[in-house]
């Protein structure tokens, strides 16, 4: 049984601009063939056998059209197995992206194929800029043009014909010709002194603009050392850029920010620093994990009702709490007369969502107020603790709660372990400039991550750390570390915030 061939586009380079459509396919794919400028944010979790083109077939001018019957091929031969298989693009597949050719041999060779368009550049990365490519102030069309015309085409580009147009002329893979782009407009009658620009990166944390006018900027192109992928915008509208420009000012734009909380908790924080344009480096140092055996935790869930406090100082504890109960067949009803605790609104959130308010959540989320507000309510001297917690959890908790009278019983509801990659994600993180802030949401994380950094990056490291509490910040300290700052809120909001402050 033959699979099926989905032409998707990626947008620009933004994961949070690919289309609905073809974020759900991805996650359907047998596999996934894409290009070297599609978003790796975009590919790296998937479950899809992996193809990246650019580095199987590395295009080169000489043979570009050999590599992409190559590619051709490939989608055929996978389809041919039986798989589904989407075909990701940059931008549209259509639209300077050889959908066209890879459509036209797929119907030639029998296999089903379907187009998913794509957020092109060509609108996108001059909005990104700043720059809309029609203002009915000013002009009324867009022409999209490509600066690399297939050899073989019998009529090039009428050039007289581009510069007569009179709207705004958008140039894909202009970077290496722009000055000849420039001379024949300019040699066709366009006047020198129309406002231009060149976006390199566009819409990513790294995109940079120069501006100019067409006569100069491919000489302050080469000053600013811009390199591919870049996209060239000639016209009126380049002029409103300093107005309306937008992106470039979000708070954490191009600032590179690592993130070290385990890969299923790292979403939502990532996301809400991309919202800020941050260029988020996620680099997961633990991993959390279910104890090796359930004896311990089964044997308290079966006993609830001999429990006056269950505290969950963690969303982790909450959820592996929950998660076992449901696998023993019981549920929520067993906690009827059982007061809960929860470390803070995040683990309260969690709690929630399962249908359970915590009693009780402290104003400030850290061990000994935590404590100290309990027995200041007399709510807690004399009164039987569940306490399920990971296997390397500090016993100050435990110790703080048995010095005001508690009855403590601890139970390993998850295993946190060292992330089997965090050497090579490392790697990634100081290679190239430094981060501007590395983000810390626990204290094992900490432990971990300069248990794997090599010593002589942990001065380097100083000024760039940012915790989300007290207690992470206590490990820092215990390294002889400080963060330059500490999270009001300990929340990934809190933590975005005290980034920005």
């Amino acid at each position: 049984m033959k699979g099926k061939v989905y032409l998707a586009g990626a947008g620009p380079g933004d994961p949070g601009l690919i289309t609905v459509t073809a974020a759900r396919l991805l996650e359907e794919a047998d596999a996934v063939v894409y290009d070297g400028l599609v978003n790796p944010v975009l590919i790296e979790k998937l479950a899809a056998e992996k193809w990246n083109v650019s580095k199987h077939f590395p295009v080169r001018t000489a043979r570009h059209g050999a590599d992409q019957t190559r590619i051709n091929q490939l989608l055929v031969k996978l389809a041919r197995q039986g798989k589904n298989v989407v075909r990701l693009k940059g931008g549209d597949p259509f639209i300077f992206g050889r959908g066209g050719e890879e459509a036209s041999f797929l119907k030639k060779h029998g296999i089903a194929f379907e187009v998913v368009p794509g957020v092109s550049a060509g609108q996108s990365v001059p909005a990104y800029a700043g720059i809309p490519v029609t203002d009915r102030r000013f002009v009324s069309s867009v022409t999209f043009v490509t600066s690399h015309e297939d050899p073989s085409k019998k009529n090039s580009l009428d050039w007289n014909a581009v510069a007569r147009l009179g709207g705004t002329l958008v140039f894909f893979m202009g970077w290496k010709n722009l000055a000849e782009v420039s001379r024949r407009l300019i040699r066709e009658g366009l006047s020198g002194r129309t406002p231009s620009a060149a976006i390199q990166w566009g819409t990513l944390p790294e995109q940079k603009v120069v501006e100019g006018s067409l006569k100069d900027i491919a000489a302050k192109v080469r000053r600013a050392d811009l390199r591919p992928p870049a996209l060239i915008v000639v016209g009126k509208t380049t002029g409103l850029r300093r107005e309306l420009q937008w992106y470039e000012k979000k708070p954490l734009f191009g600032k590179k920010i690592v993130i070290t909380r385990p890969e299923h908790q790292n979403a939502a924080l990532a996301a809400l620093l991309r919202e800020q344009g941050a260029n988020v480096i996620e680099c997961p140092v633990i991993r959390i994990l279910p104890p090796k055996n359930f004896k311990e935790l089964d044997k308290a869930l079966c006993q609830l009702d001999l429990y006056d406090w269950v505290l969950f100082a963690s969303t982790n504890a909450a959820g592996f709490f929950f998660s076992r109960l449901h696998a023993l067949g019981l549920d929520t009803r067993v906690l009827r007369g059982v007061s809960i605790a929860a470390m803070g609104p995040a683990t309260a959130a969690f709690l929630a969502s399962r249908g359970v308010r915590a009693d009780f959540v402290p104003t400030r989320f850290e061990t000994g107020a935590f404590v100290t507000a309990l027995k200041r309510k007399k709510a807690i001297q004399g009164k039987h603790v569940l306490l399920p917690r990971t296997d390397i959890a500090p016993p100050d908790l435990k110790q703080r709660l048995e010095k005001v009278g508690a009855k403590v019983t601890t139970v390993t509801a998850y295993r946190t372990v060292q992330d089997a990659g965090v050497r090579a994600h490392l790697r990634q993180v100081v290679q190239g400039p430094l981060p501007d802030a590395v983000l810390f949401a626990s204290a094992s994380s900490v432990r971990y991550f300069f248990r794997a950094l090599p010593r002589k990056f942990w001065g380097k490291m100083r000024g760039r750390l940012v915790s989300i509490g007290p207690a992470t910040t206590a490990a820092l300290k215990e390294l002889g570390l400080r963060p330059k700052a500490e999270a009001k809120y300990h929340t990934a909001q809190g933590l975005v915030k005290a980034i920005q402050q």
